[in-house]
């Protein structure tokens, strides 16, 4: 088609816009925010006549890379302790892009601009399309990998496992509360323009590297899309910014969103490309470097920084300490050693590591071997079931951590953790901003201003209270994390891919799981304050 008569066809869309006039809509996404009919533009211009051949290509691509692995015997040569944790990556990743879909009519409802409908709608195809090609790559893997145990479960293990829940509530906070917060600036502002960049360029790159190139042909695909998510969030913001009286409220959600996707994003997808990988180059980046390029200096201070001209308030501090906590708390590390605490509550095997291992983290991270060293080699020790226990309940030194409640990834850099009792009932918070999102940004009223649209965080959000008190036993039963056999566990310690080093439900018997939050609230306001301060001192491995 001719660019003129593309252009022509983009124009004749705005025409079928229609609003009433006889009556007011009634507001089915609410949001606090306020928006005149401004002229703003959707910078691409897209139109289905040249929207879906590009998109039929790109799969058309993704779907031939998948037969070529097949007939050249990819699976022979990919890394089992990158596979394993792809049950986790690809257990995931397909709610959020469906949470994102549902997102686009929220913006839909709550932004009036026909020009910027048009680029949500194809928004929300890209959406869908991207959850489709990775289930479908996650039901290849399933039938390929040698143990499919745990990929072919995923869609109702990951909202139930101990990890998995942290991954849901990400997704959810696209399509919760108010609209505008949730689906622009969480989801396309932040989410899509700064860490998409770590999720779909470097875990692909760390993919190749462990013989997988599936899903760098998939994930690049879908990362060809951002651009056009990330231009519709900018034009939405950029409408926000016309009123003053979103000021306020763009300040607090750009520091929530940015702190909340550090939280969830940072520690998910750093375990990932730093523990899931068998490649110790020397040349290769860790993910902190990755980080600085990436989100510090592309984003921040490329997108977030140039804000300020029009008289927003970035919270400067808090970039610095996501970067502090990655860079020097070892916010990954803990992340990585959380995970492997709780191996057998999940759906997919946790590698030990090994000297090799050592020796990389060391050199990027000096100082690595001391604090986690000998907590790791506790771990390789343990992984074959030789009368003990699971290392988390075994004393090794490590105190299994509380959850932060609202970003839910635990309180890991125990000396930042914050009690307070909200709502009635005493909770943790991994820092101080996730105690501000859920004690004043989450909530009705906001330094005076009415926000009745802002979602709130409430009901059973910690996993392990959902299980406090129960037999291990039953845990891993009523979660399903059970093979056909009905007594050997999917998940393990270990890649060791024989009958006899496998866990089973008899090696977890008389095992009492207890939450931490229970325990807390159980408490005496004195007793509160005495394990608080014990809590933050932190603990030594033995």
């Amino acid at each position: 088609m001719a660019r003129t008569s593309l252009t022509k066809a983009y124009q004749k869309i705005q025409e079928l816009s229609w609003q009433p006039t006889f009556a007011t809509p009634v507001k089915k996404y609410p949001t606090d925010y306020k928006f005149a009919k401004a002229p703003q533009k959707e910078p691409l211009k897209q139109v289905m006549q040249s929207y879906f051949p590009m998109q039929e290509e790109k799969d058309d691509r993704s779907m031939g890379a998948m037969d070529g692995a097949l007939r050249g015997n990819m699976f022979r040569s990919t890394e089992p302790r990158w596979m394993e944790w792809m049950k986790l990556f690809l257990g995931i990743i397909p709610f959020p892009e469906i949470s994102a879909a549902r997102a686009m009519p929220l913006l839909t409802s709550a932004v009036p601009n026909p020009e910027l409908h048009n680029g949500l709608a194809l928004q929300m195809i890209d959406e869908v399309r991207h959850s489709t090609i990775q289930m479908h790559l996650k039901r290849y893997y399933m039938k390929n990998y040698i143990d499919p145990a745990g990929f072919d479960t995923t869609e109702k293990s990951f909202d139930r496992c101990y990890a998995g829940t942290i991954g849901r509530q990400f997704a959810e906070g696209f399509i919760t509360g108010d609209a505008v917060t949730a689906a622009n600036i969480y989801l396309q502002v932040v989410a899509e323009t700064a860490f998409t960049n770590t999720l779909f360029v470097a875990m692909p790159s760390e993919a190749a590297a462990n013989g997988d190139y599936l899903l760098p042909t998939v994930f690049l695909s879908v990362q060809s899309d951002e651009s056009r998510h990330i231009s519709n969030g900018y034009a939405t913001l950029l409408m926000a910014l016309a009123d003053p009286e979103n000021q306020l409220l763009l300040e607090r959600d750009l520091q929530y969103a940015f702190w909340n996707n550090h939280c969830v994003v940072d520690a998910a997808i750093g375990t990932f490309i730093e523990y899931g990988t068998k490649d110790r180059r020397k040349n290769r980046e860790s993910y902190a470097e990755m980080w600085r390029r990436w989100i510090y200096d592309d984003y921040y201070r490329s997108y977030l920084m140039p804000l300020e001209k029009y008289g927003l308030k970035i919270h400067h501090e808090d970039v610095e300490e996501a970067w502090n906590r990655i860079a020097n708390k070892g916010y990954v590390h803990k992340t990585a050693q959380f995970f492997a605490t709780g191996w057998f509550a999940n759906f997919w095997r946790i590698d030990p590591m090994t000297e090799e291992d050592f020796e990389w983290f060391e050199f990027k991270y000096p100082g690595w071997y001391n604090e986690y060293g000998k907590w790791w080699e506790h771990y390789a020790r343990l992984s074959k079931p030789n009368g003990h226990k699971p290392i988390a309940f075994e004393d090794v030194g490590y105190v299994y951590p509380h959850r932060c409640w609202t970003c839910m990834v635990p309180c890991m850099i125990r000396e930042d953790t914050i009690m307070d009792t909200v709502d009635g009932q005493v909770r943790t918070y991994c820092s101080k901003t996730c105690h501000w999102t859920d004690k004043v940004a989450f909530r009705g009223n906001y330094q005076g201003r009415e926000t009745p649209a802002m979602g709130r965080l409430v009901g059973k959000r910690e996993w392990e209270t959902c299980y406090h008190d129960w037999d291990l036993v039953d845990v891993m039963k009523d979660q399903g994390f059970v093979r056909p056999d009905g007594k050997t566990l999917i998940p393990q310690p270990h890649v060791i891919f024989d009958d006899k080093q496998m866990w089973t439900l008899d090696h977890l018997k008389g095992i009492q799981f207890q939450s931490p939050n229970v325990l807390l609230n159980q408490m005496t306001p004195e007793q509160r304050e005495a394990y608080m301060a014990e809590y933050r001192k932190g603990f030594a491995i033995k």
